[in-house]
């Protein structure tokens, strides 16, 4: 402020001598135009970057801060620091607000933000999945109107939203059951959240299924040991009929030990995330072994024809792919009347896949009820596979196990043709 101050009395000094040398020289007149011409020249300098002031703010200029020298260089100098750090201050708030939208809009639940009249201020693209809208079009419309599931309506219009809403979208490819909840914000403005719990609600509607299953398939021949021993306890039976009694109960018994057996091994195949490892399973004497199997259970009803292709081994976990093997087997033996044919081979494909398949000349499955063998419990005929000593769970065990290979279980079947069940594996685990 002192240099300033210096600058204007310097000035003033100046002015006043060329003012007063100029009367002495040329006149009076003539010193006072020196004089005024020498005051006036820093004030038309100043009118002069004050338009360029003017320039910056009205014109929206901000980008080209001129230079000068003096009180207003230095004006200017400051002026564009406050300028470069508002703009990087916006620039940072902006890359904020991108990341903040970015974050909503990578989020597999729908996220909706509506005013205090229902109106539809910002929406992410999972919600516009959800609720077949679309920000750019529906933005500032009333999600009432274009959502109009009646539970929904009722949910909004209400404003009880202390518990969320469960709700079933149809017009997709499969039914989608979304879990909804809306948290009042900001000033009446209203987030809107919808998750998607159909896998969710799948999952328990299994787990229910399950236990429901077990229970079922469990309680039915612990009643039959139970009016047996309640019989035998009872009545003072003969020999012989006691003896079949038992003989009963000890079926029924053999049942049970197979099915908490089955559930124990599809407990640990679902337990176990990393594939099987790459031991040497070798085939010859694999299927040396079911050959004898397949004899023992068919008891010589059916005409049994082995085809191996020999010096092609598995890699794999060689217990598991004997009770995939065996499972295959047993349940072409159970299904398959009596005189019929069943062939089991195990060779190489033209793609060097190893195949092992069995194929029966059984009833056949209807197409129909091919996608769902797999399930555990489902059958076909559910009277004729408890007849037959089936668990249910013999298909989801081989899957399981096919899956930890790297190998697909293949089904081929037609009424009245018999059925193919085949393992295809990836060449990596043929040696």
């Amino acid at each position: 402020m002192r240099v300033y101050l210096v600058r204007f009395l310097a000035l003033l000094v100046v002015a006043a001598v060329s003012a007063w040398l100029a009367t002495l020289y040329f006149g009076s007149f003539a010193g006072i135009f020196v004089g005024l011409s020498l005051l006036a020249a820093p004030l038309a300098h100043s009118y002069f970057q004050l338009e360029k002031l003017q320039n910056i703010s009205v014109l929206d200029q901000t980008k080209k801060v001129p230079s000068a020298k003096g009180v207003w260089g230095e004006a200017f100098l400051k002026l564009e620091r406050i300028i470069t750090d508002a703009r990087q201050h916006i620039h940072q708030s902006e890359q904020r607000h991108e990341r903040f939208i970015l974050g909503f809009q990578a989020s597999p639940n729908g996220v909706v933000m509506l005013n205090d009249a229902l109106l539809i201020d910002w929406c992410n693209a999972s919600a516009e999945n959800f609720f077949g809208i679309s920000f750019r079009t529906d933005n500032q419309k009333n999600i009432i109107h274009l959502v109009r599931h009646p539970d929904f309506v009722t949910y909004l219009s209400l404003r009880k939203f202390e518990h969320p809403l469960v709700i079933v979208r149809t017009g997709f490819a499969n039914a989608l059951s979304l879990a909804i909840q809306v948290f009042p914000f900001g000033d009446n403005q209203l987030l809107l959240l919808a998750q998607d719990i159909t896998d969710m609600q799948k999952t328990d509607s299994m787990r229910r299924d399950f236990v429901a299953n077990v229970s079922h398939e469990i309680r039915t021949p612990l009643t039959v040991l139970m009016g047996f021993l309640e019989t035998m306890q009872s009545i003072d039976l003969p020999a012989d009929q006691r003896k079949r009694y038992v003989e009963v109960m000890l079926t029924q018994s053999v049942r049970m030990k197979s099915l908490v057996e089955d559930l124990l091994a599809l407990a640990k195949l679902e337990a176990s995330a990393t594939f099987a490892p790459m031991n040497v399973c070798q085939m010859s004497a694999e299927m040396t072994q079911l050959k004898n199997d397949a004899e023992a259970l068919s008891k010589g009803k059916h005409h049994l024809i082995f085809n191996v292709q020999l010096g092609f081994d598995l890699l794999g976990d060689r217990s598991a792919l004997q009770s995939a093997f065996s499972n295959l087997v047993a349940n072409a033996i159970r299904y398959t009347p009596d005189r019929g044919t069943i062939t089991i081979s195990w060779g190489l494909s033209p793609t060097r896949h190893g195949v092992f398949s069995v194929t029966d000349t059984g009833p056949g499955i209807d197409a129909v009820h091919l996608p769902r063998l797999t399930e555990r419990f489902y059958r076909v005929d559910g009277s004729r596979s408890r007849d037959t000593g089936g668990t249910g769970l013999g298909l989801a065990i081989v899957k399981h196990i096919a899956t930890r290979h790297n190998a697909q279980l293949l089904i081929a079947s037609s009424v009245g043709e018999g059925s193919t069940f085949s393992l295809r594996f990836s060449p990596d685990r043929v040696v």
